[in-house]
């Protein structure tokens, strides 16, 4: 059921009249809502304008684009980075690049339609990838094989081992991962995933992600190597796209004690609630993020018809499987989760 609401969904929303607690959305760290976020923000259109109605190929270059690119990449641990207007432009400019005849793309479980470049179904598991990819081998084409996958992924559990990948040849494939819902939130400082799987030494790594669910702007990001990185942005899809507006990408670059801050909160609410709630074996999570998936679709209403909305809906299509989480912000008080935890801890 859909609920339409006049104002953005914080850590409460008001539908027809009524407030409820919301545990839904991906805004982790709660920034949208978070009145110095705001101001920086604010600030920063003073300062750059709304938006950047030019090419990043344009004659007239802001410095702020590099300064934000090389401080995401001195972050997350990668050669370089660049920027797009959002994490799907940033994953479709990624399947864009590979859609060609001289590589071969496999897809891993749960893997995210902005990685897809035509209709695709990712394996159901990483013991049918590794096949395709021995399948793949045996045939001694000359393809170069591209592996991508969702950091993220509550079925397998992947971050913070990753032990789908454990067996595969990763040192003969290029990986693609999308870290959407790591990048921000996860890892050191908010770095997400990247140094983690870089251990495990693929022969060559990118990651994408979107800068909205962990850094609360409307932006999305690529991380490799510096020849990749090049071959990306010379391509007509980085030129001809907009880029991301440089207000949001001045507040990411400044908003870094922000991010720490509301890091701690997020970590003390999630504790709270894992203490605090019973049965938390019921919810698929991973150790230290927020968000805990369920399929029981009387819970969503038994949650709703006592003041509490969650994430509950089909996805990323009217066609796609019912997805209900409940997710912890850094925006929630102490009382909220207490709320929350109180309201599951009665159902039956």
């Amino acid at each position: 059921m859909n609920y339409y609401t006049d104002t953005y969904p914080g850590r409460k929303v008001t539908v027809m009249g009524k407030d409820y607690l919301y545990f839904g959305g991906t805004s982790y760290l709660g920034l949208q809502s978070n009145p110095g976020f705001q101001e920086l923000y604010i600030q920063n259109i003073r300062k750059y304008g709304t938006n950047y109605a030019a090419s990043r190929k344009s004659n007239i270059k802001i410095s702020v684009f590099e300064k934000t690119e090389a401080a995401l990449a001195t972050l997350v641990g990668s050669e370089t980075s660049t920027t797009l207007s959002s994490g799907y432009l940033a994953g479709q400019l990624i399947a864009q690049h590979f859609d060609t005849e001289a590589f071969k793309c496999f897809y891993g479980p749960n893997s995210h339609s902005a990685l897809f470049q035509k209709e695709t179904i990712p394996f159901e598991n990483f013991k049918d990838l590794l096949r395709a990819l021995q399948e793949f081998k045996e045939s001694r084409q000359v393809k170069i094989p591209v592996v991508f996958l969702d950091s993220i992924d509550t079925q397998e559990a992947s971050y913070p081992h990753f032990k789908g990948l454990q067996d595969l040849p990763l040192n003969e494939v290029i990986l693609v991962v999308d870290d959407s819902h790591g990048i921000g939130v996860l890892g050191e400082k908010g770095g997400g995933a990247y140094q983690i799987i870089k251990k495990m030494l693929p022969q060559e790594l990118i990651v994408c992600c979107s800068l909205g669910k962990g850094f609360g702007i409307q932006a999305g990001a690529v991380f490799g190597t510096k020849a990749r990185i090049d071959l990306l942005t010379k391509t007509d899809f980085f030129g001809g796209a907009s880029p991301a507006a440089p207000a949001a990408l001045a507040t990411f670059s400044e908003g870094q004690p922000i991010y720490e801050t509301q890091r701690a909160v997020l970590k003390e609410n999630l504790e709270r609630f894992l203490n605090k709630t019973q049965e938390i074996d019921q919810f698929r999570f991973i150790q230290g993020h927020p968000a805990f998936a369920f399929e029981n679709s009387e819970l969503a209403n038994y949650l709703k018809e006592r003041g509490v909305l969650i994430t509950n809906f089909k996805y990323p299509s009217d066609e796609g499987i019912l997805m209900s989480r409940i997710v912890i912000s850094a925006a929630h008080t102490k009382k909220d989760i207490e709320l929350l935890a109180e309201v599951l801890n009665s159902y039956k």
